[in-house]
């Protein structure tokens, strides 16, 4: 059974930093795409990031959202593969959100990755949130 369990998040103040982790088990894949989500109270879950796996070990980041780029980046434990990172730097109020890491294994993976809609993912963490006030 896959699962995915976020951590990391917590409250931080403007400008500061934090680096949520998604821990990934019960399932090995050779090629899939996982993806950082958020959802703020009362609006839609969108993609902050996403990285492609391929070949089970190479992996790429293939999508960052406008509003996070030159502040976020994700990637991957090279140690321990089944682990990605969200780290986010220079955090703003807007920021604030439940933030989710999901995997697309089935389908049309690479465009999934490039272009991601929450709905093409088809297995999710509980979230982890993220609080920023100044």
């Amino acid at each position: 059974q896959v699962q995915l369990m976020e951590s990391g998040g917590g409250s931080v103040q403007t400008g500061g930093s934090l680096r949520l982790s998604c821990a990934a088990s019960g399932y090995y894949s050779s090629r899939s795409c996982i993806g950082w989500f958020r959802q703020a109270p009362g609006k839609e879950r969108e993609a902050v990031a996403t990285i492609y796996i391929q070949d089970g070990s190479t992996y790429f980041t293939t999508y960052t959202a406008d509003s996070v780029k030159d502040r976020f980046t994700v990637s991957r434990e090279t140690s321990a593969a089944s682990t990605m990172y969200l780290e986010m730097n220079s955090l703003k109020s807007e920021d604030t959100a439940m933030y989710y890491c999901a995997v697309d294994r089935d389908g049309d993976i690479w465009n999934s990755c490039r272009s991601p809609r929450a709905k093409m993912f088809d297995t999710w963490g509980q979230g982890t949130q993220v609080t920023v006030s100044s």
